[in-house]
């Protein structure tokens, strides 16, 4: 979320939008990324199990990677027009679930969001604390998609660091002393 730790609760929902994928789209990008029959074909695919070429699953997870990106930008927009100064956020640490649920076909429409489960500082980067999330997809017959459980960063407004934090700071700055503190 592009607002600050401290104004972020869990329950949190961010709408990214909707995608439609193309027959076009899906053969395209699995030619380059996931080139299976069953996603490239539409006549061999026609005698897969799926019955029709479907997209990749990590097709799936890029467009909501994408929207995920864009609902920031469009949230840290809308802080501003609203005159609040917004969050900073910060890089993922890592997925720690992704689950491809009903295949994506072509003329889908898929419904992304973003919803944070919880939160709590981080204990090794001062200042910035966890959003744990859930990404959901669902298409056009209310069928879950795609669901994945990530977390990121996003840094503390109200944070004031310790003395001893401080002198950590600097010290990891400087090289020596930072192979030092490793020890």
């Amino acid at each position: 979320m592009t607002r600050w730790y401290e104004d972020i609760s869990p329950g949190d929902t961010l709408p990214l939008g909707s995608h439609t994928f193309t027959q076009e789209e899906i053969i395209e990008y699995n030619l380059q990324y996931d080139n299976q029959y069953f996603h490239t074909d539409p006549e061999l695919a026609k005698h897969s199990h799926f019955g029709s070429i479907i997209a990749s699953g990590w097709h799936t997870a890029l467009v909501g990677q994408r929207k995920l990106v864009d609902g920031l930008f469009a949230e840290e927009e809308k802080l501003r027009d609203e005159g609040r100064e917004p969050g900073v956020s910060g890089p993922s640490p890592g997925i720690n679930r992704m689950s491809f649920i009903t295949p994506v076909r072509p003329g889908d429409t898929v419904e992304f969001e973003l919803k944070v489960t919880d939160k709590r500082p981080s204990r090794s980067l001062p200042g910035w604390g966890l959003l744990f999330n859930r990404m959901k997809a669902v298409n056009q017959n209310g069928e879950v998609v795609y669901v994945a459980e990530f977390v990121g960063f996003t840094k503390l407004r109200d944070f004031r660091p310790t003395i001893r934090q401080r002198i950590m700071m600097w010290a990891a700055r400087i090289p020596l002393l930072r192979k030092l503190l490793k020890r």
